[in-house]
This record gives structure tokens, C-alpha cells and sequence, in this order.
């Protein structure tokens, strides 16, 4: 599963709403907690962003070939202090959780963790699997081009965005 850009706002959004309206969690300005958020989500993002590039870079340096992408990685990733793949979800839950109990825009909070992980898994997980059937099909456009490579990025990118278009998710 992976999580897009233009999910972390509805995904913000939603994770705002279900704690406060469940009483997880107190707050005067949930727009505020949406943008806490969105924030930890976006530096995710570009934290696993820079963790791919950093991976090619170094495959391409030294030779290896894409088979060791995902290996490689992950070590990568070990060595920033992120999960990716699997894990990814538990780091990114522990981290909104962790973002709740230190932010100055939640008053209080009621709920223990694992019940604010289990409500804000749900909604990660929906997001993420709307996407993961957007990927399952670029991915299939994609057979031809090796994952990994500069020419992946580039039309991994134009046949996803083709995509959400024709779906009208753009």
C-alpha cells in the first residue's frame, strides 16, 4: 500500500473529525489539528521520497541492478530512521500519534493510543487502497519499463496521472 500527496488532506481531514467526534480527543481548532496532521504526513512523504532517490543513486553508482531496489531500500531507510514497505504504516501511525500528545492545538486527549492507531489505521488504510488499485493499474501499463529507473519515474508519473483523469480523480 502507498499513500499519495493528494490523499493527505482528505485523509488529515477525516482522521481530525472521527477523533474529535468520537471524544478521542479535545480541540478548539481542528483546522489547526489538520494541518499537525498533514504535516507529519507530508514529511513522511518526502522522507521516503528522498530515501527512493538515495536508492538509485547509490544502485546506479555501484552497479547492482533494480532486483536489489527494495533490499536496499529498506537499509536506506534503517539508516534515516523511517520504515518503508510493510512497516510503513505502523511508523506513520506512531508518529500521528506521538505528533497528538506533543501538539500545542489539541487540548486533551481521552483515548488511549492503540484505540487513536486503530481508528486512524481504518481511514490510512481505505486511502490507501483506493491508491493501491490506481498503482495495480499504472503498474500494468508499466510492464515494459524497469522499475526503478528514471524512465519508470517519468512514466510512472504521466500514466498515473493519465489515470486519475480518466477516472476523474485529478
Amino acid at each position: 500500500m502507498r499513500l499519495f500527496s493528494s490523499k493527505v488532506p482528505p485523509v488529515a481531514q477525516e482522521i481530525t473529525k472521527t477523533l474529535v467526534s468520537a471524544g478521542d480527543i479535545e480541540t478548539e481548532r481542528g483546522a489547526e489539528v489538520e494541518a499537525d496532521l498533514a504535516s507529519v504526513l507530508n514529511q513522511y512523504l518526502a522522507a521516503e521520497k528522498d530515501v527512493n532517490e538515495k536508492t538509485k543513486d547509490l544502485l546506479s553508482r555501484t552497479g547492482r541492478g533494480e532486483g536489489e531496489f527494495s533490499r536496499v531500500r529498506a537499509q536506506i531507510a534503517e539508516s534515516k530512521g523511517i520504515k518503508v514497505g510493510e512497516d510503513m504504516l505502523d511508523y506513520v501511525l506512531d508518529q500521528l500519534v506521538e505528533m497528538l500528545h506533543y501538539s500545542s492545538n489539541v487540548e486533551e486527549i481521552f483515548a488511549e493510543d492503540v484505540a487513536m492507531r486503530r481508528k486512524m489505521a481504518v481511514i490510512l488504510k481505505r486511502h490507501m487502497q483506493a491508491d493501491q488499485e490506481l498503482d495495480v493499474e499504472v503498474r500494468t501499463q508499466l510492464k515494459h519499463v524497469k522499475e526503478g529507473t528514471r524512465t519508470w519515474d517519468i512514466e510512472y508519473a504521466r500514466v498515473m496521472e493519465a489515470t486519475r483523469r480518466k477516472r476523474g480523480l485529478s
